[in-house]
C-alpha cells in the first residue's frame, strides 16, 4: 500500500483549520470576481458573486454552459490556474480562504471542503485500486494505521452501496461502471466528514436510473455528515427534488436567488422564467410547444452595456440596455433578482406564456388518418446482432458472444416519431446502426420504404439511402471543420445528381428551413453555436428530401434553452414535410415531448412499446415503471410526494444475459412473487403481447401503474 502511505504527516495540522461556530454560515462567498487573461483580452468569468450556505442546507447553482458555475466552485476550492485573478472573499466558518497558500488549502480540501466532480473516471487514478485511493484520502487527513484505514474504506464503500465491498475495494476504476465509479468518488468525498460538499454536475453523465441512485446517495451522504451541500447542475428536475435554496447564474453573475419554491412558483427574472418554460416535462403531454430562449449567452470578453440578458429578453427596453441592474430584494424577504422589470412581472403575475412567444404548429394531416392506413416507412422483424468476444493478442480465439440486439420487432408509419429509450448498453445504438447499414442483418428483416434491404443491389441501396438520413449526437464531430456550410449542405446534392444550377438555391432554402440566415452559408462550423451547428446537421439530412430521419441523441449536447428551439424545429419539420423520425434518447422528458410512440429497450430486447401517452401515463412493465419514476420532475411539490422505484445494481452483461426474463435479476415485482410465479420468470422469456389499444408488454405479470 505504498500509494496510501505518501508522507501524509506534512498535511496534518488541525490547530489552525476553520471550525464550525454558532450563527456563522458554513460557507460564505462575497463579491467574488475571477478573471482569466487570454489572447483576445481578459475574460471576466465570475462577476461579483454572493452566496451563503449553512450546515445541513443544499444550495443549487444553475445556469447554462459558460455562466460561471464551475469556475465559482473551483475558486472556492482554490483549484484555479495560477494565471487566474481572484478577488473578493470566500469564508469557511468565518475563516478567509482567498490568498491562502496551497499547503494550507491542501489541508482544508478533503478534510473540511470536499468536491464530487462530473467525470468520475477522470477524478480517480487509473493505476491504483479504489480501496487504496480511499485509504490515501483518510490517512492524509487523519491519524490512522493501515488496518483501520482499510476497514473504514470498506465501510464507506458499503455505505455508498457498492456490493461485496471487501472484494471490490481491490478492483481498479476501469472495472467499475459509471454509476459505481461515481459512488466511489462520493465515498472519498465523505470519508473525512467534511463540513461542505461541492457536487459539480455529479449525475450528468449517468443514466436516469443510476442518477436516481446517486441523488438518493447524496442525500444519505448529507445526512451522515450534516454537511452543507452546493449542487452545481443544469437539471432543474434534480434541483426541485434536492435543493433548499437556488442561485441562478447568467454571464458570470447571480441573476436570481431564492428558496426553491419561490424559484419554481414565483419566478421574478425573465431568464429564469424562460429556463423553466423551455424545459420538457415527463408529466405533461406533448400538445404544447416549448418556449425557446432565442440567441446565445454573451461573450465574457466584451459584455454589452446594460443587462447582459437584454439581447435575448422579450421584455427588454432602453432602460435595460443602459445600466446593468443590481441583485436586489424583491417583494419577498430572501428573494433577490437582478432585473428592472420585477414589479411589472409581480403586478401582472406574468408566466413564460405571457413573456415568451410560444410557436404555433399546425396539426399534421397524416395524424388524422388511422395508424394502420398510413404508409409504413420502416419495419424491423426479429432483428438480431451479436459480436464475438475474443481473447489473445496474435492468435485470437472466440471465447463468448455479446448479444447486443436480440430479436427486435418495430415499425414506423408516415408522420410518426418513435422514441427508442433505455439505459446505456441496452442496444439502442446497435439497433439504429443495423438499420442504417442497409445490409442483410445477421438474422431477421429490415424493410425501408417497402424495400427489403437484404434484396438491394448498389443502386437500389443508394436510392433507399436518399429516403433514410441520420443526425448524430455531436454536431461538431459530424461536420467537416475545413468546409464552409454551403459546401457541407451542397455535398449530398452533388453526389446524388441534383442539377448544378439549382444547388445554390437549394442551400439557401435549407438554411431558411432550419431557421438560419442564408447569408451565413459561407461561414465555417466553428463560427456557429452548438444549437446552430445541430440545425446545420438537420439541414444536411433534409437536403435530399428523405421520408425517415434517424436522430441519435440530437439534443443531449445542448443547453436546455437551446434544446427547446431544436425540438420545436424538429416538430415543425415533421408536420410541414410529412417526415417520420426514429428518435434515440436517454432523456425521457424529451421523448415525452417529441415522440408519438415509444419503445423501451432492456438488454437487447424491447420490453414495452406503444402510444407515448399510454406508456408514460400507465406503464405496465416493471422496468418502464422504474425508468419513468426515476425521472426528476421540475416541480418541488411533486418531487416531495413522489414514490420513486430505485433499481438495485447495474445492467447485466450482454455477454452473459440472465436466463428467462432478462429483467428478473433487478425486477422489483419479482421480489414480491412466490416461488411458483418466480420460476416462470427464471426460465421462460416473456413475449411482447398486446395489453391495450396500442401498447405491447413483454412481462408475465403486467400491471399498469401511475408514476407521475
Amino acid at each position: 500500500m505504498s500509494h496510501a502511505a505518501v508522507n501524509p504527516a506534512r498535511f496534518r495540522n488541525e490547530g489552525n483549520l476553520p471550525t464550525a461556530s454558532a450563527g456563522v454560515p458554513a460557507l460564505q462567498v462575497a463579491d467574488l470576481n475571477v478573471r482569466f487573461p487570454s489572447e483576445d483580452g481578459v475574460v471576466h468569468a465570475v462577476r461579483g458573486v454572493n452566496l451563503q450556505v449553512d450546515a445541513g442546507e443544499v444550495l443549487a447553482i444553475v445556469g447554462e454552459s459558460g455562466s460561471g458555475k464551475s469556475v465559482t466552485s473551483m475558486a472556492v476550492m482554490g483549484l484555479l490556474d495560477e494565471n487566474a485573478r481572484v478577488d473578493g472573499s470566500v469564508k469557511l466558518h468565518g475563516t478567509e480562504l482567498i490568498g491562502r497558500d496551497d499547503n494550507w488549502m491542501s489541508n482544508v480540501r478533503g478534510r473540511k471542503v470536499a468536491m464530487i466532480f462530473q467525470d468520475p473516471l477522470s477524478a480517480l487514478t487509473p493505476v491504483y485500486t479504489v480501496g487504496d485511493q480511499i485509504v490515501e484520502a483518510l490517512q492524509i487527513h487523519q491519524e490512522m494505521d493501515d488496518d483501520a484505514a482499510h476497514a473504514r474504506a470498506i465501510e464507506l464503500l458499503r455505505m455508498v452501496g457498492i456490493p461485496n465491498p471487501e472484494v471490490r475495494a481491490k478492483a481498479f476504476p476501469h472495472e467499475f461502471s459509471g454509476g459505481m465509479r461515481q459512488r466511489v468518488v462520493i465515498a472519498m468525498a465523505i470519508a473525512n466528514n467534511p463540513d461542505v460538499i461541492i457536487a459539480d454536475e455529479p449525475t450528468t453523465a449517468l443514466d436516469v436510473t443510476i442518477q436516481a441512485q446517486v441523488i438518493d446517495l447524496l442525500k444519505v451522504a448529507q445526512r451522515e455528515t450534516g454537511a452543507a451541500v452546493i449542487m452545481i447542475t443544469h437539471d432543474l428536475g434534480v434541483v426541485a427534488g434536492m435543493a433548499d435554496k437556488v442561485a441562478v447564474m447568467y454571464a458570470g453573475r447571480v441573476v436570481e436567488a431564492a428558496d426553491v419554491g419561490d424559484i419554481f412558483y414565483r419566478t421574478r427574472m425573465p431568464y429564469t422564467i424562460g429556463l423553466l418554460g423551455s424545459l420538457p416535462r415527463p408529466d405533461m403531454s406533448r400538445d404544447e410547444m416549448l418556449t425557446p430562449v432565442e440567441g446565445n449567452p454573451p461573450s465574457l470578453l466584451k459584455l454589452p452595456p446594460g443587462c447582459p440578458f437584454a439581447p435575448r429578453c422579450p421584455m427588454a427596453s432602453d432602460e435595460c440596455r443602459r445600466d446593468e441592474p443590481a441583485l436586489a430584494e424583491t417583494d419577498k424577504a430572501g428573494h433577490f433578482a437582478a432585473c428592472v422589470k420585477v414589479n411589472q412581472i409581480i403586478d401582472g403575475d406574468l408566466t413564460y406564456q405571457d413573456i415568451y412567444p410560444i410557436p404555433k404548429v399546425r396539426a399534421s394531416e397524416l395524424t388524422a388518418l388511422p395508424r394502420e392506413q398510413r404508409e409504413e416507412v420502416l419495419r424491423v422483424e426479429g432483428l438480431v446482432k451479436t459480436f464475438p468476444l475474443t481473447k489473445g493478442a496474435v492468435f485470437k480465439r472466440r471465447v463468448g458472444t455479446v448479444h447486443a440486439v436480440d430479436t427486435i420487432d418495430l415499425d414506423i408509419r408516415a408522420g410518426e416519431t418513435l422514441g427508442l429509450v433505455g439505459e446505456s448498453g441496452c442496444g439502442k445504438t446497435t439497433t439504429i446502426m443495423s438499420i442504417l447499414e442497409l445490409k442483410k442483418p445477421e438474422s431477421g428483416r429490415v424493410v425501408v420504404m417497402g424495400k427489403d434491404v437484404a434484396e438491394l443491389n448498389g443502386s437500389g441501396r443508394k436510392a433507399v439511402r436518399q429516403d433514410l438520413q441520420v443526425v448524430f449526437q455531436d454536431p461538431m464531430a459530424s461536420l467537416d471543420p475545413r468546409m464552409p456550410v454551403s459546401e457541407i449542405l451542397a455535398e449530398p446534392l452533388k453526389y446524388n445528381g441534383y442539377p448544378k444550377a439549382k444547388i445554390e438555391g437549394r442551400v439557401r432554402e435549407l438554411m431558411k428551413l432550419v431557421g438560419l440566415e442564408p447569408a451565413h452559408a459561407n461561414r465555417y462550423p466553428r463560427n456557429f453555436s452548438g444549437g446552430q451547428r445541430q440545425r446545420i446537421c438537420i439541414a444536411r439530412a433534409l437536403a435530399l428530401e428523405p421520408k425517415l430521419l434517424v436522430l441519435d441523441e440530437p439534443v443531449s449536447a445542448l443547453d436546455v434553452s437551446i434544446q427547446a428551439g431544436v425540438l420545436n424545429l424538429l416538430e415543425q419539420l415533421r408536420v410541414e414535410l410529412g417526415l417520420s423520425y426514429l428518435f434515440v434518447a436517454h432523456d425521457l422528458s424529451v421523448v415525452r415531448h417529441i415522440a408519438t410512440r415509444v419503445a423501451v429497450m432492456y438488454l437487447g430486447h424491447i420490453v414495452e412499446i406503444g402510444d407515448v401517452d399510454d406508456v408514460f401515463d400507465a406503464p405496465q412493465h416493471p422496468y418502464t415503471q422504474a425508468l419513468l419514476s426515476a425521472i426528476p420532475v421540475p416541480d418541488p411539490a411533486k418531487e416531495a410526494t413522489r414514490d420513486r422505484i430505485v433499481l438495485t445494481g447495474d445492467l447485466p452483461s450482454p455477454a452473459n444475459p440472465p436466463a428467462g426474463c432478462p429483467f428478473h435479476t433487478r425486477c422489483p415485482k419479482y421480489q414480491t412473487l412466490d416461488e411458483q410465479h418466480r420460476s416462470r420468470c427464471d426460465s421462460e422469456r416473456p413475449a411482447l403481447l398486446v395489453q391495450g389499444a396500442d401498447q405491447e408488454v413483454a412481462c408475465h405479470y403486467p400491471e399498469a401503474l401511475q408514476v407521475f
